[in-house]
């Protein structure tokens, strides 16, 4: 009987986090400190003419200037983890701040001053002179979408069957584009980095999803050995994506403290995070869909293209998905990247997930109105029995229950199919729905765990927690299988000393990390099982590891469990205090002969004003399916954030640029719109539990990106449905609706 796992569990450092004593990165004492601030540029494209920081060195409190002149070149760049998809070794082409005089993009790092105090920084930073040569720039991807082209580091897209001409022969088809604009991640703590040097040796606080990653980064640009470099990173205030690569600040910051010879820390405005991290692409997508009169989908065609830099080729896998989703015999997916004057994009929740199923689930729905079919009778017309790409069958897929139920629930069976047919007072009604879909990632992973003789443990691991949750279940993992009660498990994370971990991204650490903490508790077991075997009237004679577990300070029998021994007994008479035991898990073979996916299903009701054009999403149902829900009370937080997200991504996010000057116009929280409690009415989550042994030993499935793939399109349906009018481009806007 599980004592923890599967059950409602408060966060183990809530109390921390709404006290203020969680740490976050800006937040370390160092003595000593001085205050960076970084001068942004003001031109798309071309080089820096002359700089002239005399003024700003005059400046009270200011102790440098760092300029493309004066500061010291950062080492070779090498490889670093990619984050999904795994991309192969390659050199590592992130910018880096003050490297020469090239300007890559507008807002791009132009300076960075160092003073005594913030205040001193910022107000000095205003005092910088800077001129430019500027060249013709492009930052707008329609205009550059005919120069796209396959990202070379990506394999050519199989086609799946005879696509181009089944479609010209099928019975019913619709054809449409659909456009996402650049959205930016707006995490509430901005980033920051405070550096630490003792002799050869660098310390660096960072706000980032993969310490190890960031000290790969750091050791290369200042050609030190990794062991000399540490990242520490207890809490990160939000990232989703910001924070997966390293960004440029670190390494800037760790440059500043080098030189200077005292600690610094350098801290993101607003403003500056909209050029600091990365943001998802701007992405159009062509899709065409074939079917016969009866529904089954007999061709799909689905193209994409995004932005990326030139700086470096950026892909967010856009089309990945489409050729899991639904069953049928001939495909063509593909996407292609064309080069804008703009700093590179990264993954943003859900990347290419949500971006494409936006896309292909509206394109269902066109579908579904051309045949006179119900949307969702669609989809369980062509419903997938098996992966449609490999051919091999799920480890588990409860996708239609979680349609069965989100319907029953949402009452979908009382919709009219009629646009316009639904009526609350003077307002329109609008019910739309669609799929959701992630896959069930695990990556190599390890952690280290002690069992102390005094009943208590320690439990670490380099993972990050951006906010799902991780410093709780792995204290539930490691409380389950070591026996013991929550409060005696201690879990570290976000530090490279610790055993190394992946990313905090792709929805994967639960699957990854916990696999370890599981594997690395039952490693213990098996250690306890042989010291107790050594003495010659154990209770436990002739067991198996697999036959024993911990409880309450017992080794015992599963079957019996009145045969057991004292833990802490055996302990003391084997002379010790504690056993450690560091272990890492792997994806299994077994995964191989599989197809692993996580699914959902999203009902979405939307209330839209005539007059006035406004869109409030009145109810929304997610039904997600991803194995076994380790801690519901986190799980359906994480699953409400998804759909809130996607109301964002539907109704309101966009990066404005003014292409005329490639510049940013509203790079801040005044004017690039996310919602707020006003905008959130009725949110309800429900899972549909999958007993899944093949995924990995926890039978765990990601939940933080899916909880958001479907929810821009069930919304964007519900919004045709509710109007007559089809809008293919994010956001929905009153202007758009009039």
């Amino acid at each position: 009987m599980a004592r923890y796992i599967g059950k409602e569990m408060s966060r183990v450092d809530g109390a921390a986090k709404v006290t203020g004593k969680a740490k976050y990165a800006a937040e370390f004492q160092v003595p000593n400190l001085a205050y960076g601030f970084i001068v942004l540029g003001t031109v798309a494209k071309g080089t820096i003419k002359s700089i002239d920081t005399r003024e700003a060195e005059g400046a009270a409190g200011v102790i440098r200037v760092f300029t493309h002149l004066n500061a010291p070149k950062l080492g070779p760049k090498s490889s670093t983890e990619q984050s999904p998809p795994r991309a192969t070794e390659e050199e590592d082409k992130s910018f880096r701040a003050l490297q020469s005089d090239k300007i890559f993009f507008n807002m791009q790092p132009v300076a960075l001053v160092v003073a005594e105090t913030y205040e001193q920084a910022r107000y000095a930073a205003r005092l910088v002179k800077v001129s430019y040569n500027s060249q013709q720039h492009m930052t707008d991807t329609e205009a550059v979408r005919a120069s796209a082209r396959v990202p070379a580091k990506e394999p050519p897209p199989k086609t799946r069957g005879n696509p181009e001409e089944t479609m010209r022969t099928a019975a019913v088809k619709v054809e449409a584009e659909y456009r996402i604009p650049i959205e930016h991640h707006n995490p509430m703590e901005p980033h920051a980095a405070i550096a630490v040097w003792q002799g050869d040796k660098l310390t660096v606080f960072d706000k980032t999803q993969e310490v190890y990653g960031v000290r790969e980064h750091l050791a290369s640009s200042f050609g030190l050995p990794e062991e000399n470099v540490n990242v520490v990173s207890p809490f990160v205030g939000g990232a989703f994506g910001a924070s997966l690569r390293p960004n440029y600040y670190p390494a800037l910051t760790a440059m500043a403290a080098r030189e200077l010879k005292r600690p610094v820390k350098v801290v993101y405005t607003r403003t500056q995070m909209f050029t600091g991290h990365g943001y998802r692409p701007h992405t159009i997508q062509k899709i065409a869909l074939g079917a016969e009169r009866s529904g089954k989908l007999s061709a799909m065609i689905h193209e994409a293209v995004h932005n990326t830099s030139t700086l470096e080729e950026f892909s967010d896998g856009t089309t990945g998905f489409t050729r899991q989703v639904y069953a049928c015999p001939n495909l063509y997916a593909t996407l292609k990247i064309t080069n804008t004057d703009l700093a590179t994009p990264t993954w943003m929740r859900a990347p290419g997930a949500v971006s494409g199923m936006f896309a292909l689930e509206c394109a269902m729905d066109e579908l579904a109105y051309a045949l006179a079919i119900d949307p969702l009778e669609l989809r369980l017309i062509n419903y997938a029995e098996t992966d449609p790409e490999s051919g091999k069958p799920f480890s588990s897929k409860a996708l239609r229950e979680c349609y069965r139920l989100g319907a029953e629930k949402f009452g979908w069976k009382n919709r009219k199919s009629e646009p316009r047919s639904m009526r609350d007072g003077r307002l329109l009604v609008g019910w739309g729905m669609a799929t959701g879909v992630w896959g069930a990632f695990q990556m190599p992973a390890a952690a280290l765990v002690t069992l102390r003789a005094d009943g208590t443990a320690q439990v670490a691991s380099a993972t990050s927690d951006i906010g799902p949750g991780t410093y709780t279940v792995m204290t539930m993992i490691a409380a389950e299988y070591l026996g013991l009660k929550l409060d005696q498990v201690k879990f570290e994370l976000g530090d490279t000393k610790l055993p190394r971990a992946p990313s905090q991204g792709g929805s994967w650490t639960t699957a990854s990390v916990g696999s370890a903490v599981c594997g690395a508790a039952l490693a213990i077991g098996t250690k306890l099982l042989t010291l107790a075997n050594q003495e010659p009237n154990s209770p436990l004679k002739g067991a198996a590891s697999s036959d024993v577990e911990m409880l309450d300070g017992q080794l015992r029998l599963k079957s019996d469990p009145d045969r057991f021994v004292n833990i802490s007994a055996v302990m003391k008479r084997n002379n010790l205090t504690a056993i450690t035991e560091t272990f890492e898990s792997r994806p299994s073979e077994e995964r191989q002969k599989y197809a692993t996916l996580a699914h959902g299903a999203q009902f979405i009701e939307v209330k839209v004003d005539p007059d006035v054009g406004t869109v409030h999403v009145t109810r929304a149902i997610e039904v997600t399916a991803c194995g076994k829900i380790m801690n519901p009370k986190a799980s359906h937080s994480q699953e409400i954030g998804g759909v809130v997200w996607g109301i964002g991504m539907a109704l309101q996010e966009a990066t404005e640029i003014d292409h005329r000057y490639g510049r940013i116009m509203n790079p801040n929280l005044q004017h690039y719109h996310v919602p707020v409690n006003a905008d959130v009415l009725e949110i309800e989550t429900i899972f549909v539990e999958e007993e899944d042994k093949v995924v990995n030993p926890l039978g765990v499935k990601g939940m933080g990106e899916l909880g958001m793939v479907g929810i821009p399109a069930a919304i964007a349906n519900a919004v045709f449905h509710a109007t007559g009018k089809r809008i293919r481009d994010l956001p929905i806007t009153p202007e758009k609706l009039l």
